[in-house]
């Protein structure tokens, strides 16, 4: 078995590529590294990082603190303090007000997405934005294996708990979902569920294969391990189990979709990555691939033409192309929308239709996923062309809407009405669902 050897800030010194390094890129690495999440393991340094192509590997980027991530005022006030040397409590309060200003939940999802049980109160470590499908947060699974230096679920890893989704209780999820029939699909994020044991993560799956759960269609799995550990799924301790329970799950009849998260083709380019997505195939269970399109990683259409060949050769699903969310690092990752639809043209045109179900570019917003479906002139006025993917009303999926044309825009609140409309066709009927929700939770 191959170890699994993690750094986190404290071991900086201890990272043997990063002692060639110049100091100062050193420091601005623990700079960053102080406001948002560090965690590496030795597979990603030794096996996915071109070390002679540093800073400008895109798997650094992935996993590297960049001086650029933050704010250059939010820079300047972190860095001042340690390098005067700084108390702990003056820095983290410096810090925390820097976090704070990072929009650490995007998309309303802890005032909108938190279901209520019959009581009204608050069910911690869910989220059930909408109808069909409840994302549920395991509190084994609130680490990852290494953490992608844009997520938009850092603010779980922070050690903050106020900011942290996560449920201990697999009662909680089980109650909920017997009393709510509409839902289908179940899908265990976090964080990575796959950091969790195979007996903590079966005591959550073996139950739903009981008649009362038969609506429960789809059994999703979010996870990045098979970038980050493949060989969680070979020479772990529990990995012989953990193959054996997802062929349990097939052969009951759930479907079961590792939801993979691929960034850049170089994670697919191992034997051990290889041999891990061999490994779940075998147990029936499908791979599906999503990621978001970002600067610095992956902002060039033939990175994604050949990530998504080489996935349909591997024989994974292409899912998503998603929008860099407005969050944390967002300054530093973020493509102006127009060039995002550019690029999945491009590289749409380089595939076969095998390759064509990747949806995008998909900005997943508080009212829905909206996807951006080009830029074109109507009437003599240029517009984005947008739909919705999913939506908190099903009834607004599929709707065609327009925007003004904004060369400049990177998110959905950076977008107006075209044609002299005065709103979106979706924004009264979305205000009240969310001042509904706001005030139920806040009873």
């Amino acid at each position: 078995m191959v170890p699994f050897k993690v750094y986190t800030q404290r071991d900086f010194d201890k990272i043997e590529p990063l002692q060639a390094l110049p100091e100062a890129l050193r420091f601005e690495m623990k700079v960053v590294s102080s406001v948002l999440p560090f965690r590496v393991n030795q597979y990603v340094i030794d096996e996915l990082i071109d070390w002679n192509n540093i800073p400008a590997d895109p798997m650094f980027q992935l996993t590297f603190p960049q001086r650029g991530m933050l704010e250059a005022e939010h820079y300047d006030t972190i860095a001042k303090l340690i390098a005067d040397g700084a108390d702990k409590a003056t820095l983290n309060a410096a810090v925390n007000e820097v976090r704070a200003a990072l929009n650490p939940h995007p998309a309303d999802q802890m005032e909108m997405n938190m279901p209520l049980d019959d009581e009204g109160n608050r069910l911690d470590g869910m989220q059930h934005k909408y109808r069909e499908t409840v994302l549920f947060f395991p509190s084994q699974g609130q680490t990852c294996h290494a953490y992608c230096t844009f997520c938009f679920r850092w603010a779980q890893f922070v050690g903050d708990k106020e900011l942290r989704i996560a449920a201990a209780e697999a009662s909680t999820l089980h109650d909920y979902l017997k009393t709510h029939t509409e839902v289908t699909d179940l899908l265990f994020t976090g964080g990575d569920p796959m950091v969790m044991k195979t007996k903590h993560l079966a005591a959550y799956l073996e139950p739903l294969l009981e008649p009362e759960f038969d609506h429960i269609q789809t059994i999703r799995i979010g996870t990045k391990a098979l970038t980050f550990w493949p060989h969680r799924f070979l020479g772990a301790d529990d990995a012989g189990e953990l193959i054996e329970l997802l062929t349990r799950m097939v052969r009951a009849g759930k479907h079961v979709a590792v939801m993979a998260h691929y960034n850049h083709w170089k994670e697919l380019d191992t034997e051990p990555a290889r041999a891990a997505i061999r490994a779940i195939r075998s147990t029936g269970a499908q791979i599906r691939a999503q990621g978001p399109l970002i600067a610095h990683i992956n902002d060039d259409p033939d990175v994604w033409a050949k990530m998504w060949k080489m996935q349909v050769k591997l024989g994974i699903i292409p899912y998503y192309m998603f929008v860099e969310r407005d969050t944390g690092a967002k300054g530093y990752f973020e493509v102006p929308l127009e060039r995002a639809w550019q690029i999945y043209r491009e590289a749409m045109q380089q595939v076969s239709g095998l390759a064509r179900t990747a949806r995008g570019p998909s900005m997943s917003a508080s009212p829905g996923k909206v996807e951006v479906q080009g830029v074109t002139e109507i009437n003599g006025e240029k517009v984005f062309v947008l739909r919705f993917i999913q939506g908190r009303n099903p009834d607004w999926i599929q709707r065609p809407f327009f925007a003004k044309y904004n060369p400049d825009a990177t998110w959905l609140n950076h977008l107006e009405p075209a044609f002299g409309e005065e709103k979106f066709f979706f924004e009264d009927e979305y205000e009240a669902i969310r001042n509904e929700r706001i005030d139920a939770a806040q009873a």
